[in-house]
């Protein structure tokens, strides 16, 4: 029996994965906890760092991440966020997605950001993050304006990338 709280993701080549994300509207404050709750079982179920809503077919901007191991869990809820400081130094680091499960690559991010969100009480935040962190951050804001982080690799890497993913999902069809 599966887990009623745990969303499926969507995987690449799904369209709304390149979808703009539209932002959480004031007042949506119960339907946005229940959906962060449910998003965090997921990410947890799956497992991974970081979860935004497009990758469970939701296109609000709201984005879960959790870099702590299971017994220090501290998950971070962000609503509307946007990026409004980055460095010029840059860091390269790999980086996977629950929306391209098995796939891995080099991606080049500024090493470090800052953020600013609203957290479930509607509060104004700020976030900087760097290393694993800033990469987080940025990786799933990107999802909420339809980016990939394969977007970041040469056409040759990209394509070869999502050829392998592919044949992976459809050999996994024929199980």
């Amino acid at each position: 029996m599966t887990d009623p709280a745990i969303l499926p993701i969507l995987l690449v080549p799904d369209a709304r994965l390149r979808a703009k994300a539209k932002p959480v509207a004031a007042g949506s404050g119960d339907a946005v906890r229940a959906l962060s709750d449910r998003m965090l079982a997921t990410m947890y179920a799956a497992p991974g760092i970081g979860l935004a809503a497009p990758q469970v077919g939701e296109m609000l901007r709201l984005v879960v991440i959790d870099l702590q191991k299971e017994e220090a869990r501290d998950p971070l809820v962000l609503v509307n966020p946007e990026v409004v400081a980055e460095s010029d130094d840059l860091a390269t680091r790999e980086e996977g997605c629950l929306s391209l499960p098995g796939q891995y690559a080099e991606v080049t991010r500024p090493a470090r950001v800052k953020v600013r969100y609203l957290d479930l009480t509607g509060a104004k935040r700020e976030i900087e993050g760097e290393g694993l962190l800033s990469a987080c951050l940025q990786h799933e804001i990107d999802h909420l304006n339809g980016v990939l982080f394969v977007d970041y690799l040469s056409a040759l890497k990209r394509n070869m990338l999502l050829r392998k993913l592919a044949k992976e999902l459809k050999a996994k069809e024929r199980d």
